[in-house]
């Protein structure tokens, strides 16, 4: 008798335990879905699942409703007993229009987006997957709402709301990335990320200060990369992938493989890529001026101009790349989980392109132009805390260190005089992140945050035909720059259909840099900085009911000066050089946006938002003065001086649309529609557009998706630009546009028609392949250097375990 009422309550506890693992599969094809966010609000509690569909749901034991949440399925709500019930199994249906999502980038808590007073876009990896991005710039391009700009292939440029470069920040794993040396022209940061490793994506459009402080100025791209995953029962929790990918435009040859080991309290990850990218094929149906007629060689120790066999080769623009990373994660119980992270990526050194055209005297401009390798380290840790305590029921802890390594080297055409320069930033971090809620209506967010980065930078001047070298001048003065914050930020739900949020942040920013005066005569040897910035917003969301979402926001934003605005020295364009401007103040930025979002009858949505920018105090480059000249020699010519000033005022204003519709049996349609105008104070008063605010573009995408079957048909398109509405900056870089009849440049519009397809062989073989730009379209992104890819044919296998 004894042994039987042993066995009972065994099977009993064993049926327990596993009732409390739960498997989340597509209820039409079965698929296990991973990363299902499971959230309840009293009290807070969060998971989601595995790679392979399960979650524990056992932190959720007595709660009444738990939100089932994955993007682009149906919402459910269960109690923790008709979890138990389910029989282990739960099926998600596909293809609904609910307006819920999980997000992270707006609070660094996970929310509801419905519960947020402003635009946030989450990019899901189904998503991903299909378009199978080059690169993280690609992938954020793909989204059809963030323009993209490239000066080289090795490049992307986010553009967003009529903002980019330092006016936007870029966060990965909750760590800040910008450091005090993002410039005003375009940044190539973004491709150090590996699209292969990240889970999701986020982007907050608008101000974002009040999280993120400086820079959060048009919007904040939140990276989330692959977390560890723990085991589930007994037995050590293993999975992964393999992937490799060919393209035929630039003889693209990329491979990929993670691989996940858990056990009860202990988990790693570990993941690896690279990528071989040749020079990059154009397309054969556009303006002729884009074409690369020839290209620059060295025969003998002489430049030589050698005519390019193909002129739709853009020669030199290819480069390599390697992504590695490492994540530990240990969870000694429910309560506390605490995750290592280390990530590392590097390029082989790679050509800018845009350089490259400029012609002097009939003659290249340049012998050579390149970057030399861009790394980026970092090692974060974060640790989380669950626990109901007078101060927070969550709290967070993340310390990083970054190391950022970036050189550009170049030389004029048979010069011998090869001139390098290096710059390091090594970046830390701190930030101490609180959530605290007061019933079922009033949740309060808190915390704290450090920044410090230290700059190195040096220049050295080589005779590329002796050898020899010497020392020269550095692009960036040697510079500590500081950043000190504490905000609070809170929402309030009226009731369940009207709720309100308002946050305050106060920063402060200091600087400290040191001046060589031995290259140039500048009138100073240091500059110092210690300023404070208060920035907020308030906002309001009404849900009349389950098909309507309407919120509106006012927030400000803010920029502190950094040392590329205050120190650098470098050539802007042809016959200009920036100097350093030790007299900077902060800008800022004050916005409003109205956003709109209806479900109509359970087979379409569309959503709007319409918003304002007033930049004040705007930080610009306009003529200077050093020591009374406004001309010195630079780089063997006589240059007009120039330097960032807080010289403007900045209007920027537009609207985003989007429509989705589900015709039935696996199809739909969707589409995104950006329309900005920017405008910008000049010297003289008068206005000149904005050079970040991006022409009209979007991407329209007809789909269809059923089983283990995934087809997409989709055009992406752009407006142009005449010579009258480019930016005066931009109508000085002829070499980088087309030319209109009266032999001035422009940008004009383009349009490209593509098709993917994504089909799963077995349970764990997935072909992917696609067709890009279909009709061989010539054509170059708005500001950009280089020309897009031409007819692209891409084929990958991913393999899972």
């Amino acid at each position: 008798m004894k042994k039987i009422l042993s066995t009972m309550v065994l099977c009993c506890a064993v049926a327990i335990g596993h009732a409390q693992v739960l498997n989340i599969v597509d209820s039409e094809s079965g698929d296990k879905l991973d990363q299902v966010s499971l959230m309840n609000k009293t009290p807070n509690t969060f998971a989601t699942t595995n790679a392979k569909g399960m979650v524990d749901i056992t932190p959720f034991k007595g709660a009444e409703r738990i939100e089932v949440i994955y993007l682009g399925y149906e919402k459910q709500v269960f109690s923790y007993q008709e979890l138990i019930g389910l029989n282990d199994t739960l099926k998600l249906l596909r293809l609904s229009f609910s307006t819920d999502a999980i997000v992270v980038s707006s609070s660094r808590w996970k929310q509801n987006v419905r519960d947020i007073p402003f635009k946030v876009t989450a990019i899901s990896r189904i998503d991903v997957e299909l378009q199978n991005p080059q690169s993280a710039a690609d992938l954020l391009a793909g989204s059809g709402e963030i323009f993209v700009q490239k000066s080289q292939y090795g490049g992307g440029s986010p553009m967003i709301r009529g903002f980019a470069t330092n006016r936007l920040l870029y966060s990965i794993d909750g760590v800040r990335m910008n450091t005090a040396i993002f410039r005003g022209g375009n940044l190539q940061n973004v491709i150090s990320l590996d699209p292969f490793a990240i889970e999701n994506t986020e982007v907050l459009f608008g101000p974002g200060s009040v999280i993120y402080g400086s820079d959060a100025i048009g919007g904040v791209m939140s990276f989330q990369t692959l977390k560890p995953s723990l085991s589930l029962d007994g037995d050590p929790y293993v999975a992964g992938k393999a992937i490799s990918r060919i393209s035929s435009a630039s003889n693209e040859l990329s491979a990929h493989f993670d691989v996940n080991v858990g056990w009860k309290k202990w988990a790693m990850i570990t993941s690896f890529t690279s990528n071989d990218y040749g020079d990059l094929k154009m397309g054969s149906n556009g303006p002729d001026e884009y074409l690369r007629p020839y290209y620059v060689g060295r025969v003998d120790n002489v430049d030589v101009v050698v005519n390019n066999d193909d002129p739709r080769i853009q020669s030199p623009s290819g480069y390599d790349q390697i992504n590695f990373m490492q994540k530990v994660r240990f969870q000694p119980n429910q309560n506390w989980d605490i995750n290592y992270g280390f990530h590392y990526s590097e390029t082989s050194p790679y050509s800018r392109y845009d350089r490259h055209l400029r012609v002097k005297d009939g003659l290249p401009r340049y012998g050579e132009w390149n970057y030399g390798p861009q790394k980026w380290m970092m090692n974060n840790i974060s640790i989380e805390h669950d626990g109901s305590t007078v101060m927070y029921d969550q709290m967070n802890i993340r310390l990083a260190h970054q190391y950022f390594e970036e050189s550009r080297i170049s030389r004029d055409f048979n010069d011998a005089t090869r001139e390098i320069r290096m710059d390091k930033v090594d970046a830390y971090s701190a930030n101490v992140d609180f959530n605290k809620s007061f019933g079922k209506r009033d949740q309060l967010i808190y915390g704290f945050e450090f920044v410090q980065n230290d700059i190195r930078s040096s220049g050295i001047d080589e005779n590329v035909l002796t050898g020899a070298s010497q020392v020269g001048p550095a692009r960036y003065p040697q510079a500590t720059w500081a950043s000190y914050a504490v905000y609070i930020s809170d929402q309030y739900k009226i009731n369940e259909k009207f709720l309100v949020q308002g946050g305050l942040r106060y920063n402060v920013f200091q600087m400290d840099a040191q001046f060589d005066t031995s290259f140039y005569p500048f009138p100073y040897t240091e500059a110092k900085l210690n300023e404070g910035a208060l920035t907020g917003s308030v906002g309001a969301v009404y849900r009349p009911n389950n098909s309507w979402v309407i919120s509106a926001n006012a927030a400000t934003g803010y920029r502190s000066p950094n040392v590329d605005d205050m120190g650098k020295v470098f050539d802007s364009e042809p016959g200009a050089v920036v100097v350093p401007n030790p007299d900077l103040k902060a800008e800022y930025a004050y916005n409003f946006d109205l956003g709109i979002t209806k479900v109509l009858g359970g087979f379409a949505k569309v959503d709007a938002t319409v918003f304002y920018t007033y930049l004040d105090n705007a930080l610009v480059r306009r003529d200077f003065t050093l020591n009374g000249m406004d001309s010195i020699v630079y780089a063997g010519d006589m240059s007009k001086v120039q330097a960032i000033q807080n010289a403007a005022v900045a209007n920027v204003y537009g609207i985003q649309l989007g429509i989705e519709i589900m015709f039935g049996a696996g199809f739909g349609f969707s589409s995104k529609f950006n329309y900005q105008v920017g405008e910008e104070e000049l010297d003289d008063g008068s206005v000149s557009p904005s050079r970040h605010a991006a022409p009209m573009f979007g991407v329209s995408r007809l789909f269809y998706k059923r089983g283990k079957l995934n087809l997409q048909f989709y055009a992406e398109y752009s407006g142009g630009r005449s010579y009258e509405e480019l930016p005066i900056t931009e109508q000085a870089k002829p070499e980088i546009y087309a030319i209109d009849d009266n032999g001035n440049p422009y940008s004009p519009e383009w349009y490209t028609v593509n098709f993917k397809a994504m089909y799963q062989i077995s349970d764990h073989f997935t072909v992917n392949a696609g067709l890009e730009n279909i009709t061989d379209q010539l054509y170059r992104s708005y500001s950009s250097g280089i020309s897009a890819a031409g007819r692209n044919f891409i084929l990958s296998l991913k393999a899972t375990f």
